[in-house]
């Protein structure tokens, strides 16, 4: 072989040997909990979110990623890739004292992620049932859990009504000291990502904090930053939401600091949407946290890496949904679902801007509230009462507050189906469906074929059992 022919080969040779042995990328998922669409900085320029805007600005703003409309809900999507009526989670939350979970014939996301070798950590608040020991964090695939089980609590002492709920894998942990739970979080993080090797590890680290659900608890400092606004609720709020931009940029120093960047991908969204009767708000689009409108489905979200992204600085419109991030994050890690899932594999239509494989989605299909909605292409059908907030909810100003049902959120809930244009009309302001009745008919005849596969909803009755007093003052498993 001739020189000049050999030393090509050796090249090519070399950069095949080097792709090969290339460890999957490093993955960090945030998930903020009760975000509004209008309380982050890329959104909204009054809210002081510098490190996270840097993030979403210089990586892939998701425009069109929608969640479910409440906690539990969204985190099955992210941990199963199925939508909850498939998985019986459909129906609210889980309660404190109600055996919920997600069933163990779903492979978690961090299951199939330990099977490609990944490092799997969990930081924050699980949701996802806890009654018995083989549904906590542990059990469920990740290496290691710091965080509470349930829903909400205090920010500080980790207390939830008569019980304590922060663990450091199964045991009750105490803290030394009471802290602010964005701190400890990001402490506990960055604690782990000194602990791996990012030359010789892959990690998954899964980040879903406490911040922003009430109660509404923060530091002064943080709620100094905004000053200017008259109304406490919502100048509090907007503390907690710089004080996770300042959890999160702390965590992403280190990150670089250690030599993650150069293969990591970042994913940041909301569970679901903002609470306005806790200071959050989801302009322009219409709707609360819990309700199918697109205030309470849309989230806010963003992907950022320095390497794995063809295509960065851009806003992408393409639809996707929480349920798709199981499978992108599969195959972004060189591994693939299960047949059967919902979610779609999302990495070209986010990496390279191509046009999203997803044609329609479920909102929700709950049985028992009997209402739902579905998306099919640029048209939502709404079945049902949509929630108890319908309305479209200003900022606050001074200390007025809104009624649960105000005059306009009794809008339209005497109405079986509503039908919306989200291309044309993304705030939800005209009902179409007595325009065109040919479009709702046939998105009424596709609602009833996504419910042929619905799971009833498992939402059992509160079991005293829980009660924190037969377990020294904590939520614990053991009672189911």
């Amino acid at each position: 072989m001739r020189r000049e022919m050999f030393l090509p080969t050796l090249l090519v040779t070399a950069v095949l040997l080097s792709l090969s042995s290339a460890r999957p990328p490093h993955i960090v998922l945030i998930v903020a909990d009760d975000l509004g669409w209008n309380d982050v900085g890329w959104h909204n320029p009054q809210m002081y979110t510098p490190n996270l805007d840097k993030l979403a600005r210089n990586g892939v703003i998701l425009n069109s990623s929608y969640v479910q409309p409440i906690c539990t809900p969204t985190r099955n999507c992210l941990m199963t890739g199925f939508y909850p009526y498939h998985t019986g989670l459909q129906h609210f939350v889980i309660l404190d004292d109600t055996p919920g979970y997600i069933p163990t014939n779903f492979t978690t996301l961090p299951e199939k992620l330990k099977q490609l070798g990944y490092s799997t950590h969990m930081v924050g608040k699980w949701h996802l049932g806890y009654c018995n020991w083989k549904y906590t964090p542990t059990y469920r695939g990740f290496d290691s859990f710091m965080g509470y089980y349930n829903g909400r609590e205090d920010y500080y002492t980790h207390e939830e009504g008569t019980g304590y709920d922060f663990r450091l894998n199964k045991d009750v942990h105490y803290l030394p000291q009471a802290d602010y739970s964005a701190h400890t979080f990001a402490r506990r993080a960055i604690d782990i990502i000194i602990s791996v090797d990012p030359q010789k590890e892959s990690l998954f680290l899964y980040l879903p904090f406490q911040s922003v659900h009430e109660p509404l608890q923060v530091p002064e400092k943080y709620e100094k930053i905004y000053s200017n606004i008259q109304n406490k609720e919502r100048r509090i709020y907007c503390g907690m939401v710089s004080a996770l931009d300042e959890a999160v940029g702390n965590i992403t120093n280190v990150l670089r600091e250690r030599g993650f960047m150069d293969n990591l991908l970042l994913v940041f969204t909301s569970d679901n949407g903002g609470n306005f009767q806790y200071g959050a708000n989801n302009l322009p689009l219409r709707g609360n946290k819990n309700t199918l409108w697109e205030g309470g489905t849309k989230g806010a979200a963003f992907v950022y890496s320095e390497t794995l992204l063809k295509k960065k600085n851009y806003e992408n419109t393409e639809m996707m949904h929480a349920v798709d991030l199981f499978p992108t994050l599969l195959h972004v890690a060189g591994g693939s679902p299960d047949p059967g899932i919902d979610g779609m594999d999302m990495w070209p239509t986010i990496s390279e801007n191509k046009a999203s494989p997803r044609t329609e989605f479920i909102y929700n299909i709950d049985d028992i509230d009997k209402n739902a909605a579905i998306r099919v292409g640029d048209y939502k059908l709404i079945e049902g009462i949509p929630g108890q907030n319908n309305g479209w909810y200003p900022l606050p100003t001074r200390e007025v507050h809104f009624q649960e049902e105000d005059s306009v959120g009794r809008l339209n809930v005497d109405i079986q189906y509503q039908l919306f244009d989200i291309k044309h009309d993304p705030t939800e302001h005209f009902d179409i469906s007595e325009k065109y009745p040919d479009v709702l008919e046939k998105l009424k005849q596709r609602l009833a074929e996504y419910k042929k596969s619905l799971v009833p909803a498992f939402s059992p009755p509160p079991d005293p059992k829980a009660n924190p007093k037969y377990y020294n003052g904590t939520w614990s498993p053991g009672w189911c």
